[in-house]
């Protein structure tokens, strides 16, 4: 949805499509990474461990790492992988924000009450949440306010970019 080119990441039916990091150079100017989506990928137990503690190595030793979007279904109410890897983020101080995904398969009363779910599931550990983007592939809701938003990221940063 970001890059605007449908078939860029590898999307499929049954979750866990993903199986590697991938880096996609944006108008030669930043990079978007795709990272496994472990949660609901239907592989061995080992198999969820293993990408855990690569994409947990990498987000720690990711340096230039300027925020990270963490897709949330919002068809579904809180998950406990989903609020437990949010906590991960804030102890280990990785910036990011919430882009619950999939807003156009739900009606506004279901997506009102899940995202309130989850935002009332993270004050239980958060002061303070992070910033929130409800957001549709299909419709492209909430692309515009993304886009802004790396934008004025990347502006903060004004590093010329190298590769990953």
């Amino acid at each position: 949805m970001i890059a605007g080119r449908k078939s860029l990441a590898r999307i499929s039916v049954s979750p866990g499509k993903t199986q590697t990091i991938n880096h996609f150079l944006v108008n030669n100017t930043w990079y978007l990474v795709d990272l496994p989506g472990y949660g609901y990928a239907k592989v061995s137990k080992k198999m969820r461990e293993e990408w855990e503690a690569f994409i947990s190595k990498y987000l720690i030793e990711r340096s230039n790492l300027m925020c990270l979007f963490q897709l949330i279904d919002s068809r579904i109410e809180p998950q406990a992988l989903d609020v437990n890897f949010s906590n991960f983020l804030g102890k280990e101080k990785i910036p990011f924000v919430l882009a619950f995904t999939k807003s156009d398969k739900v009606t506004t009363n279901v997506l009102n009450k899940n995202i309130a779910a989850y935002r009332k599931e993270m004050l239980k550990t958060w002061e303070q949440l992070p910033r929130q983007f409800i957001t549709s592939s299909v419709d492209k809701k909430g692309r515009e306010e993304l886009l802004e938003f790396i934008q004025q990221t990347n502006l903060l940063f004004n590093r010329p970019v190298t590769n990953p």
